[in-house]
C-alpha cells in the first residue's frame, strides 16, 4: 500500500508557517522592516567559531529541532529517507519537503539596546554565505573580534516591500572597526553572561518526534491552524498555497497512511 500523499501535502500546506511561541523567544532577535545595527559576538560556548548551523522541522505544528543536527536519530529523517529511496518522483519530492531545514544562528548584541545582553539572530544560507565571505576578505577579517571588530547594518524588508512570497534581509558590513562595548558590566555580558544554543531551542526525545510525524500523518487536513500560536519565520519562503482549504480526503485515507506508515517506518 503506497502512502496518502493528498493527504500529506494537504497537511503541508495547512501547516507550513504554524509555529509554537518558544518560551525563550526575547532572546531571539528578529529584525524589524527597515535598518538596525548589530554586533556578532564570540559564542561563549565555542569561541573558534560563533555560527550554529541547526536544522528544523517546520512542517509540524511547531518548529522543532532535529537532533540530526547533533548526528543523532531522528524518525522523521528516517521517514523522508524511505519516501526518497521508494524510486517515484513524487515521493522523493514529499520527503525532500518534510526533511528539516538549514538555519543559521549567530550571538548578538543590538545597538542601541546593548544592556539586553546577547541575543540570537536566526538567518538563512544567503546571509550565511555572505558574512563567510566578509570574514574570509583580509580587508574585513574577524568582524567578531571583541576590540576591532565590526559592526552590521542589516536591512529587512517584509514580503509586502518585497512583493514576492517571502521577505528578504540585506547586511552591510561597517568600514571601520570598533571594540564591541567600553562598558564593563556589558563586556561581562556578552563574555559569560550568555546562554547556550539548546537551551532556546530544546532537542525533542525521539518518541516526541515519532508522535508528531503519527500525528501529521493522521490529522484531517482541513483542520484549521491556530492563528494564535502561528507566525512566519523570516527568510523561510512560504509555500504561496499555504492555507488554501482543499477538500478533505475520504474517512479511509486516514487509515491508509497510518497502515503505509507502519509498513514504510517500521
Amino acid at each position: 500500500m503506497s502512502v496518502n500523499l493528498t493527504l500529506i501535502k494537504n497537511k503541508l500546506q495547512a501547516l507550513q508557517t504554524a509555529n509554537q511561541k518558544n518560551a525563550n523567544q526575547d532572546l531571539v532577535w528578529k529584525p524589524e522592516p527597515g535598518t538596525q545595527v548589530i554586533r556578532i559576538v564570540p559564542y561563549q560556548f565555542n569561541k573558534e567559531n560563533p555560527f550554529l548551523e541547526l536544522l528544523f522541522h517546520y512542517n509540524f505544528g511547531k518548529i522543532m529541532l532535529s537532533p540530526s543536527t547533533f548526528g543523532r536519530p531522528d524518525p522523521i529523517v528516517e521517514f523522508a529517507s524511505k519516501l526518497k529511496s521508494t524510486g517515484k518522483k513524487e515521493d522523493w519530492s514529499l520527503g525532500r519537503e518534510i526533511d528539516p531545514k538549514l538555519r543559521i544562528y549567530v550571538p548578538i548584541i543590538v545597538r542601541g539596546k546593548e544592556a539586553e545582553g546577547v541575543k540570537f539572530w536566526g538567518f538563512g544560507i544567503t546571509v550565511y554565505k555572505e558574512l563567510l565571505a566578509y570574514m574570509s576578505d583580509p580587508d574585513y577579517g574577524d568582524i567578531t573580534d571583541p576590540v576591532n571588530g565590526r559592526d552590521i547594518t542589516v536591512e529587512f524588508k517584509t514580503k509586502e516591500q518585497t512583493g514576492k512570497d517571502y521577505p528578504e534581509t540585506s547586511i552591510r558590513i561597517k568600514p571601520s572597526t570598533s571594540p564591541v562595548s567600553t562598558d564593563k558590566a556589558i563586556v561581562q555580558k556578552i563574555a559569560s553572561g550568555q546562554k547556550e544554543i539548546t537551551e532556546i531551542y530544546k532537542e525533542p526525545t525521539y518518541a516526541d518526534l515519532e508522535a508528531a510525524l503519527q500525528k501529521f500523518l493522521s490529522t484531517d487536513a482541513s483542520a484549521p491552524v491556530d492563528s494564535a500560536t502561528s507566525s512566519v519565520v523570516e527568510d523561510v519562503p512560504t509555500n504561496k498555497n499555504a492555507g488554501k482549504r482543499k477538500e478533505a480526503p475520504a474517512a479511509t485515507a486516514t487509515t491508509d497512511v497510518a497502515s503505509a506508515f507502519d509498513a514504510l517506518f517500521k
